[in-house]
């Protein structure tokens, strides 16, 4: 037997995740030009100002190896969040924090609950190492804090939480969520993933920071990829006890985020211009796509995130319509909403084109779902 022959099922049977279309990709295909990209949650602003000067100051260093400890972003981000530098962790993405996770708290056989038509990494980084993945329905669109805590067995290691939840851009509130802590035991970790928390404006949003410490393990995720518009360098964090975070630190790599992307971190943490800017664009051209695409007749759910799911039929012909177009939406077919696609709220001139386009094509749809 081949080394190729004795990889696992469950590695075999692996579908790898499937980005956004890059923009230079539709407009090399389609022969195209003046693209816009609404598929991957990204910051339509760009990057701060003050992150892209950091890195103009520094890059005479690239020869030189990363701070392995991320030390002056580590204690930056300390500082804001008012928490110990102990108690953080730095990934390549947050993505990198979920395996880290993965790796340091679940064995071949052990489960993680999750809702179904959540992030899609939590369930192929458990599959990769084996685990099995019990997989609720949303309700209501968004998870099911009941069921999900209903669903934990003796073997279950890890619970994911996304709040907003991607695709759906919707939150779960404070009671649930505090009943769902109430039964959860020391037993189980809890992975809240808030890579869209800033968006959020909803005074009932439990963020999950507040209830570290009482007697639950409880990991928190944010990103820097979203509201500092830095997902281009990689570079995403957990927030948990000192006691998580030491054996995560056991299994991460050495050097696992770039020195790029930590002069830029560290920067963009103190621009609060960039930030006002950008919740100020979101907020108006949320408002602006959903009032529009209630004007065409469309299906949208109600989001507090930087992006919208709404129904257009079938999903993947619009997404490929839209791409001849030159706009880049992201198709829902992977999450088991096939008549739905996913756009990102962008600056109000790619807002109007994403618009025009979407009229242009869904007519025939919206007429049906009138009649």
């Amino acid at each position: 037997m081949s080394i190729i022959d004795a990889v696992p099922g469950y590695i075999r049977s692996l579908v790898p995740y499937a980005p956004g279309k890059p923009i230079e990709e539709v407009e090399r295909e389609y022969g195209i030009a003046g693209s816009v990209k609404l598929a991957s949650n990204e910051n339509p602003l760009g990057p701060s100002p003050k992150a892209v000067r950091a890195l103009q100051d520094r890059l005479h260093a690239l020869h030189l190896y990363p701070d392995g400890d991320c030390f002056y972003l580590k204690r930056g981000l300390a500082r804001k969040l008012a928490v110990s530098p102990e108690r953080l962790i730095f990934g390549n993405g947050s993505n990198e924090i979920i395996e880290l996770a993965v790796r340091t708290f679940m064995r071949a056989g052990d489960e993680a609950v999750m809702a179904h038509q959540a992030f899609i990494i939590y369930r192929l980084v458990v599959q990769a190492i084996g685990g099995r993945c019990a997989v609720i329905p949303l309700k209501a669109f968004t998870h099911d804090l009941e069921a999900m805590a209903d669903a934990i067995t003796p073997r279950t290691r890890i619970v994911f939480l996304a709040n907003p939840n991607n695709p759906t851009g919707t939150i779960y509130r404070r009671k649930p969520w505090e009943r769902f802590l109430d039964r959860i035991s020391p037993e189980v970790l809890v992975i809240v993933d808030e890579a869209y928390f800033e968006y959020v404006s909803d005074p009932d949003y439990p963020e999950s920071l507040v209830y570290h410490g009482k007697e639950k393990f409880i990991l928190t995720l944010r990103t820097f990829s979203k509201l500092y518009g830095l997902a281009g360098l990689r570079v995403g964090y957990g927030i948990g006890s000192q006691e998580i975070v030491d054996l995560m630190h056991r299994v991460r790599q050495p050097f696992n985020v770039n020195a790029a992307a930590q002069w830029a971190a560290l920067a963009a943490l103190e621009d609060r211009e960039h930030v006002r800017r950008t919740l100020e664009v979101n907020r108006d051209g949320m408002e602006y796509l959903t009032r529009e695409i209630s004007r065409l007749g469309l299906e949208h759910i109600p989001s507090l995130a930087n992006f919208i799911l709404l129904r257009v039929g079938d999903g993947q012909a619009v997404f490929q319509q839209l791409l001849r177009c030159g706009v880049i939406v992201r198709p829902m077919g992977g999450y088991d909403f096939p008549e739905h696609i996913r756009v990102t709220v962008g600056t109000m001139e790619e807002n109007r084109k994403f618009i025009k386009e979407l009229q242009a094509i869904t007519k025939p749809f919206s007429r049906s779902v009138e009649a």
